[in-house]
């Protein structure tokens, strides 16, 4: 049973950076693998980003790997998504998600947050 919500969403010019950050309730947060997704209008959601439990084990999608970095606290029950060099097609709500499987499969995961908005002007 964990409950997730997600800030620091915004608006930004491209090129510039956000960071993410999902908080998360429970004792047993440490215990979840966490993945970011995001959704533009029109388009599926996809995956961005993955976290091991442990925070050892990460993984990015293609289409931000070098530009984006995930990393949690787990005593602060917290995962982050720190994003640089954005472009438009980075316009999307981005969704934190945990569960029980290190996966890219946003149907795999257990919980998931109610989404924050990210716009990226040019």
């Amino acid at each position: 049973q964990v409950q997730l919500v997600e800030s620091g969403g915004g608006l930004v010019q491209a090129g510039g950076s956000l960071r993410l950050s999902c908080a998360a309730t429970g004792r047993t947060f440490s215990s979840y693998h966490m993945g970011w997704f995001r959704q533009a209008p029109g388009k599926e959601r996809e995956f961005v980003a993955r976290i091991g439990s442990s925070g050892v084990i990460r993984g990015y999608a293609d289409s931000v790997k070098g530009r984006f970095t995930v990393s949690r606290d787990n005593a602060k029950n917290t995962v982050y998504l720190e994003m640089n060099r954005l472009s438009p097609d980075d316009t999307a709500v981005y969704y934190c998600a945990a569960g029980r499987l290190f996966t890219t499969i946003s149907g795999q995961y257990d919980y998931w947050g109610q989404g924050t908005q990210v716009t990226v002007s040019s």
